[in-house]
């Protein structure tokens, strides 16, 4: 009988090896976002938001709170927004801060840079955190980015174009992202209004918030105002309605005719994004039209911008534009300076301004012009937001004059 051979000793196993500690805030991120500029720039970061790319101007915006409401503010169409604040998202978001309007219209803002990750939202009223809500309305996010560089970048250059890029796997096509980058034609000529405005009408009675109960509604109205919407944000008919006005809001391609046979007290020209030169091609011979009515006008932003072509001055491309919420103007009317939030990239050219209209305030940044009036009509406008609450309220004594110059116009 054959023997057996003997068994092969059992190699014992090799002991597992401990996991490796991991040192998050040692380790450098891989990379997932990207900014590419025009000129071939590439700035590193990690996404957040949606996935995805988007090309637009980048810009820099200095307020240190209100980032919701930036982010929902159609005058951003067609930008890239860097904040210098560092943190950014932090409190979460909610409902009650969009100031979109057109609630129909997909978010005119392409992109969102940021210095820190956003950590988990720590505030009573919010309701999404602030990835998760960029990613549900479509807008790319970059953190991890050397803002302040940024930010000197844009001072000295000039508003870039950009693409903003977010891929979770790292994975990019760095030549195709040049090449839109390069190839985007810019917002000069560019005519955004259309893709934020509302389309059809609009009555609002919704007027501003108060801490304990919210947003409240009006229960009667002394004056009528007709309010066209370039770009309209939520705040500005929050005011006028807190100021006595019922207000109807119509879309940006509204006729003179029309709007005048709806018998206003006034008519308010709304901000929005985009060369008010393009957007005038439409708007301004039907401006020209109210103004000629005699019926009180009011225009802030780009309804400033196209109100001054509309009197036969000119408009131009500023180098890094106004964008934040401690911009100091000075109203001559009054001698007084307000702290103002603003939001644009083109600036009406003061010497330009026929005569018999009057600039009425300057920014104390760079005195550039930030307001206009028709010397004995009651037609005016502002460069900046009264309706935001930067100074926290130094602007809204705006809709007050235009209630007054409705009720001397009314008798």
């Amino acid at each position: 009988m054959a023997k057996k051979a003997p068994a092969r000793p059992v190699k014992p196993r090799a002991a597992k090896k401990p996991a490796r500690p991991s040192f998050s805030d040692w380790e450098t991120p891989r990379i997932t976002g990207l900014l590419v500029l025009a000129d071939g720039t590439v700035i590193e970061g990690q996404g957040f938001g949606a996935e995805g790319d988007a090309v637009g101007e980048v810009c820099f915006n200095t307020a240190m709170t209100g980032y919701q409401e930036v982010l929902t503010d159609p005058s951003y169409a067609g930008q890239i927004v860097t904040f210098t604040f560092p943190h950014i998202g932090n409190v979460g978001t909610n409902e009650d801060d969009i100031e979109t309007t057109n609630l129909a219209a997909t978010s005119g803002v392409r992109g969102c840079v940021v210095k820190a990750s956003v950590t988990d939202p720590a505030n009573y009223r919010s309701h999404r955190h602030f990835s998760q809500w960029l990613k549900a309305r479509g807008i790319v996010g970059l953190s991890g980015i050397d803002t302040r560089a940024l930010t000197n970048l844009i001072r000295e250059k000039g508003m870039p174009n950009g693409v903003i890029a977010y891929n979770a796997k790292g994975k990019f096509d760095l030549k195709k992202l040049k090449a839109m980058a390069a190839e985007w034609p810019g917002l000069v000529g560019m005519d955004l209004a259309k893709d934020v405005s509302l389309t059809q009408r609009l009555d609002w009675d919704e007027t501003t918030w108060d801490w304990k109960a919210g947003y409240q509604h009006t229960n009667g109205a002394s004056h009528r105002v007709v309010a066209v919407d370039y770009g309209l944000k939520r705040n500005i008919l929050r005011c006028l309605t807190a100021a006595g006005c019922e207000v109807t809001v119509v879309p940006a391609t509204a006729q003179a005719e029309d709007i005048l046979a709806m018998n206003p007290d006034g008519i308010f020209l709304s901000n929005g994004p985009g060369d008010p030169e393009a957007t005038g091609e439409y708007a301004v011979p039907e401006i020209k039209k109210l103004v000629s009515s005699g019926k009180p006008v009011f225009g802030i932003c780009l309804g400033h911008q196209m109100l001054a072509l509309a009197l036969g001055a000119r408009t131009r491309k500023m180098h890094q534009g106004h964008h934040g919420a401690n911009h100091p103007v000075k109203d001559f009317t009054t001698g007084k300076v307000e702290i103002t939030s603003m939001n644009h990239g083109f600036t009406v050219d003061r010497e330009t301004l026929p005569q018999g209209v009057v600039e009425t305030h300057v920014s104390l940044f760079d005195g550039s012009n930030c307001g206009i009036a028709i010397e004995g009509k009651p037609v005016f406008s502002v460069q900046y937001h009264p309706e935001a609450s930067p100074g926290p309220q130094d602007s809204h004594y705006l809709f007050k004059r235009f209630v007054e110059q409705m009720d001397k116009a009314k008798g």
